[in-house]
C-alpha cells in the first residue's frame, strides 16, 4: 500500500490506497452500477421505489425540458405523479419498527448539557410542533424561517414544516440581523422560530436580540416562537405581546397527533440561501420527492450507515450539509445522529475527539478547513482520546489537499478508515462525486468518481471535453433528482448562473481535472484562477504546495492586480504551533519553496503570516475578503464571518507590511 502524500499538481495514478480489509455493512449489488449507466432516469425511478416510502408510488421518472428551448424554470420534474411526506420517511416509518426506541439524535450543548431523543420522542415532538405551527396560521406552501443554534429544536422545526407542507428557510444562527432580515424578506416568511441565544466558545450568541433588530423591517412576519435555550433568564428576554411566544408554552398546549399531509413529489420542501458574487443571497428551492431520494440513497452509498453506527456530521443545519447529512439523509435511513452545539476548541482543542470517544462515533464527516486547523494544533489533541470506534471518515465543503487527507487518514483514522472525499453543492442537494467505500480505490486529494446516476465531465471554453490531466470546467450533463429547481423569486438568474453557458448542461462554476484513470480532482471555484503574465495558475495548486511546507497549517492565495503582470499571487498563511519561532524568515522561505515546486511564475509577490484566516461559520475561507484587503477596496458583505474581528486584524497587518 502506498501511503505517501503528493501534490495535486501531479495527476498521475501512482498513489492509490486500497483498504482491502475494510468491509461494507450495507452491500451494493453490481447491477446498481450497470442500471445507472444504461438508463439513469429509469435507474433513479427504481432507486426512489427502493429507498422511499410513498403514499402513491410514482410511475413517471424524469420530465425534462432543456433551457435551450428558451423556457424559464421549472424545466425538470422527478417522479411527478408520486405522493409522499418527508417527515413520514424520516420518522413515522421507523416508529412502526424496532427503531421506535432507538436513539435518533444524541445532542450535546457546548456547556456539556445533553439530551437523547429516540425516534418515538422525535415522532411526538414533531407532531406537537406541526400543530403549533398550524395554530399560528401556517399551512401548506407558507414559509417559516428557522434561526436557531444547533439544538434538537432545529431538526424538529424542519420536520414539522415538512409534515404539514410548509416551506422552511433555515438561517444559520451565526448570521447577523441584516442577513436574517434579507432572507426573511426574500422568502416572505410569516413565522420566525428563534431562541433566546446559543453558546459559542463560552460566549452567548444573542439570537433573539438579532431577530428583534431584523424584524423592524420584516412586515411579513406575524409570529415569533422563541426556544428557551437557557443562556439567559427569561425575564431578560424581550417579548412583544401578541407577536412573540415561548416554544415550550405553545408545545405544552399542542396536541400530540398530526397526520402527515400527502405532498406531490414536486411540492417545495425548503429554501436555502447561498452567498452570491453580487452580494445578494440566492434562495435555492428544493422539492420533496427528488431531494429525499437523492439524500437517502447517497447516505447509504457513501456512508454505509448501518443500524449499529453512531454518525456525526459536524455541520450546522443552517447549511446544505446540515440539511442533507445531519437531518434528512441520516434520519430517512434510521441512523443515530450526533449533534454538537459549540466550537471544536471549547473548552480545549480536543473537544471533538472527546465527543467521538464519549459517544462511540463510528462515522465522522467534517470540512477540510477543520482538518487543516487540527493539523496546525497538532496530533496530540487526537491522541488524548480513544477514537478507535471510528470506521469511516468524510470531508465536505471544499477540495482537500493531499497532505490534509493523509493527516486525517493517519492520525484520526489510524490508517484503517476509508476517507470519502465528497463533492457537491447547495444547488445539487446531495453528493455527486465521492468514493463508494469498500469498492473505490482512493487517491489522496481526489473525490474519485461520480456516483451512480450522475454524469460529470470536464469541458473547455468551447464545451469540448479536455484531455486527461488538463484543467477545465466541471459540468453535469443531465438532470438528477435532488437538483434545485430555481432561485426563489429570480428564475432568470437561475438560467444565467447555471444553464446559459452550456445549454442543457449544468455549470458548477468549479474547476476540475480528470486523470488518466478517470478520477476527478477538484481545483476550487473557476474564479479562483490567477492570470500571471499570461499563465493561468490555480489558487488551490498554490495553496496545496504551501501547506505541504512543514511550517504551514493553512494557506489562502488570492490574485492582486499588477500593472506589468496583470495579476500576482498574494499568500496569507497560518503556521503550526511548533514553528512559531521561525516567523521572521518564513515569508522568503515560502516564496522560494513555491518557486522550487511550481516555478518562478507562481512565486508569491507577498506572503503574510496571520493568526487566523477569515472564515465563514461553516469553515470556508472567504478569499473574496482577502482580495478586497489586498486591493484596498471597500469590504463586501461580512455577515457570514465566524469572527468579524479577524478582518480588522488582517487590514491592520496588511497596511503595516506594505
Amino acid at each position: 500500500m502506498e501511503e505517501s502524500a503528493r501534490t495535486v499538481l501531479d495527476f498521475s495514478s501512482d498513489v492509490v490506497i486500497s483498504l482491502h480489509s475494510w468491509q461494507r455493512r450495507t452491500p451494493l449489488p453490481e447491477e446498481l452500477f450497470e442500471r445507472a449507466a444504461l438508463d439513469p432516469a429509469e435507474f433513479w425511478l427504481r432507486v426512489a421505489h427502493q429507498v422511499i416510502e410513498w403514499i402513491e408510488p410514482p410511475t413517471q421518472s424524469l420530465q425534462w425540458n432543456p433551457p435551450s428551448s428558451g423556457s424559464l424554470p421549472p424545466w425538470v420534474a422527478w417522479f411527478a405523479d408520486g405522493k409522499l411526506n418527508v417527515a413520514q420517511n424520516c420518522i413515522d416509518r421507523h416508529v412502526r419498527t424496532w427503531r421506535r426506541n432507538k436513539a435518533a439524535i444524541i445532542w450535546e450543548g457546548e456547556p456539556g448539557d445533553t439530551r437523547v431523543l429516540t425516534y418515538y420522542d422525535l415522532y411526538r415532538e414533531v407532531q406537537r410542533c406541526a400543530n403549533m405551527l398550524r395554530s399560528l396560521g401556517v399551512s401548506k406552501g407558507d414559509r417559516v424561517t428557522i434561526y436557531l443554534p444547533l439544538i434538537p429544536e432545529a431538526a424538529i422545526a424542519m420536520l414539522a414544516c415538512a409534515r404539514i407542507g410548509a416551506v422552511h428557510s433555515v438561517v444559520f444562527g451565526g448570521f447577523s440581523a441584516e442577513a436574517l432580515r434579507d432572507r426573511i424578506n426574500d422568502s416572505q416568511s410569516t413565522v420566525l422560530i428563534t431562541a433566546d441565544g446559543g453558546w459559542r466558545r463560552g460566549a452567548i450568541v444573542p439570537l433573539k436580540r438579532n431577530a428583534d433588530e431584523a424584524l423592524r423591517q420584516c412586515p411579513s412576519v406575524r409570529h415569533v416562537v422563541v426556544v428557551q435555550r437557557g443562556v439567559m433568564e427569561s425575564d431578560n428576554v424581550p417579548m412583544q405581546e401578541g407577536r412573540d411566544h415561548w416554544w415550550h408554552q405553545l408545545m405544552t398546549h399542542s396536541d400530540v397527533t398530526c397526520p402527515c399531509v400527502p405532498l406531490s413529489s414536486e411540492d417545495p420542501l425548503f429554501i436555502l440561501y447561498t452567498s452570491g458574487t453580487t452580494g445578494k443571497p440566492k434562495g435555492q428551492l428544493h422539492t420533496t420527492g427528488g431531494y429525499l431520494t437523492g439524500v437517502t440513497a447517497t447516505t447509504q452509498w457513501v456512508f454505509d450507515i448501518a443500524d449499529e453506527d453512531v454518525y456525526w456530521c459536524t455541520a450546522d443545519v443552517g447549511w446544505i450539509t446540515g440539511h442533507s447529512y445531519v437531518v434528512y439523509g441520516p434520519l430517512a435511513n434510521g441512523a443515530t445522529v450526533v449533534m454538537y452545539e459549540g466550537a471544536p476548541d471549547y473548552p480545549d482543542r480536543d473537544r471533538w475527539w472527546a465527543l467521538v470517544e464519549k459517544y462511540g462515533v463510528t462515522i465522522f464527516y467534517t470540512a477540510p478547513t477543520a482538518i487543516r486547523t487540527m493539523m496546525r494544533w497538532g496530533e496530540e489533541y487526537v491522541q488524548r482520546h480513544d477514537v478507535s470506534s471510528l470506521r469511516l471518515l468524510g470531508s465536505v465543503g471544499e477540495p482537500i489537499n493531499p497532505e490534509a487527507w493523509m493527516w486525517y487518514f493517519t492520525h484520526v483514522g489510524g490508517r484503517r478508515c476509508p476517507i470519502v472525499d465528497t463533492w457537491w453543492q447547495t444547488e445539487t442537494g446531495a453528493i455527486v462525486i465521492a468514493p463508494i467505500p469498500g469498492r473505490t480505490a482512493l487517491k489522496p486529494g481526489s473525490a474519485t468518481f461520480p456516483l451512480p446516476g450522475y454524469r460529470a465531465v470536464v469541458l473547455d471554453e468551447a464545451g469540448s471535453p479536455v484531455p486527461a490531466g488538463e484543467r477545465g470546467y466541471l459540468v453535469l450533463e443531465q438532470p438528477w433528482p435532488s437538483m434545485s429547481r430555481t432561485i426563489w423569486g429570480d428564475p432568470e438568474r437561475y438560467v444565467q448562473t447555471y444553464w446559459a453557458r452550456y445549454p442543457g448542461k449544468y455549470l458548477t462554476s468549479d474547476a476540475a481535472t480528470c486523470d488518466q484513470d478517470g478520477y476527478f480532482w477538484l481545483l476550487g471555484r473557476t474564479d479562483d484562477v490567477l492570470n500571471v503574465a499570461g499563465h493561468r495558475i490555480s489558487t488551490m495548486e498554490l495553496e496545496s504546495v504551501l501547506v505541504e511546507h512543514p511550517a504551514v497549517a493553512e494557506a489562502a492565495v488570492i490574485g492582486r492586480s499588477d500593472a506589468i503582470k496583470g495579476q500576482v499571487p498574494v499568500a496569507f498563511v497560518t503556521v503550526r504551533e511548533s514553528h512559531r519561532n521561525e516567523l521572521p524568515e518564513i515569508g522568503e522561505e515560502l516564496k522560494q519553496y513555491v518557486t522550487e515546486r511550481i516555478g518562478a511564475v507562481a512565486r508569491p509577490a507577498e506572503v503574510h503570516v496571520v493568526v487566523e484566516l477569515p472564515k465563514t461559520r461553516s469553515g470556508k475561507i472567504m478569499r473574496r475578503l482577502l482580495r478586497d484587503i489586498a486591493e484596498g477596496r471597500v469590504l463586501g458583505d461580512t455577515t457570514t464571518l465566524a469572527d468579524p474581528a479577524v478582518v480588522e486584524q488582517l487590514k491592520e497587518k496588511y497596511r503595516g507590511e506594505e
